[in-house]
């Protein structure tokens, strides 16, 4: 489960394009507090802490208590808006949520036990469909990451998320479908090794039907 983080932040009384300029000179990125049946609560925060809290890997699936003047709100990050040149975020957005929220969240896939797939030892590649899941979770128990064990899986089968133990708290944001998560494929030399025997067996024939 993601690490629970704390935000500084103050509040800001004027909106629009100048006034978030503004902010950015100063080193701090203008945001937005919304739902939970409140008014939306415009604020800003130190982007030095912002981008030091973003590459901690799971910042978007982490609960993200934002402390204004010493009251912290629950919150959910929704969107972070980056410069287009510059790289840098200009723009936040927060949803409330509560200690019993269920929110939907894109939580990464990762592949263990390759060692132990036949497929891959046998010199296949794992085909990845998806490197994300969108899962369904309690607010208090986001997943860091998924992980999906390959032990057993030889070249030409298929990963669906039915084959997949979700944690304790969370499922499929998608359920009308059993989707494709990976598969194992046969790596491009052994596809012509396997091109090559076809032909020879069929000029095989042809010859056999000549000489007979």
């Amino acid at each position: 489960m993601s690490d629970q983080l704390v935000l500084s932040a103050e509040t800001r009384d004027r909106g629009g394009k100048g006034a978030s300029r503004e902010l950015r000179r100063e080193g701090r990125v203008p945001a937005v507090v919304y739902g939970g049946k409140e008014e939306p609560l415009m604020i800003h925060v130190e982007e030095k802490l912002l981008m030091k809290q973003l590459m901690t890997g799971h910042f978007m699936n982490s609960v993200v208590m934002i402390d204004v003047g010493g009251k912290q709100i629950r919150t959910l990050p929704k969107d972070v808006a980056f410069h287009p040149v510059k790289d840098r975020p200009i723009h936040a957005d927060f949803l409330r949520i509560s200690k019993d929220s269920k929110v939907q969240v894109a939580v990464p896939v990762v592949f263990i036990n390759e060692e132990a797939s036949p497929g891959l030892k046998r010199g296949g590649v794992l085909n990845i469909v998806r490197h994300e899941l969108e899962l369904i979770c309690d607010a208090d128990k986001m997943p860091d990451d998924i992980e999906i064990d390959v032990t057993g899986y030889d070249v030409g089968d298929s990963i669906h998320i039915s084959n997949v133990t979700l944690p304790k708290g969370s499922e499929s944001a998608i359920t009308d479908r059993d989707f494709t998560i990976a598969t194992i494929v046969a790596p491009s030399a052994m596809k012509s090794s396997e091109g090559d025997t076809t032909v020879d067996d069929g000029e095989a024939a042809a010859e056999g039907g000549e000489e007979a």
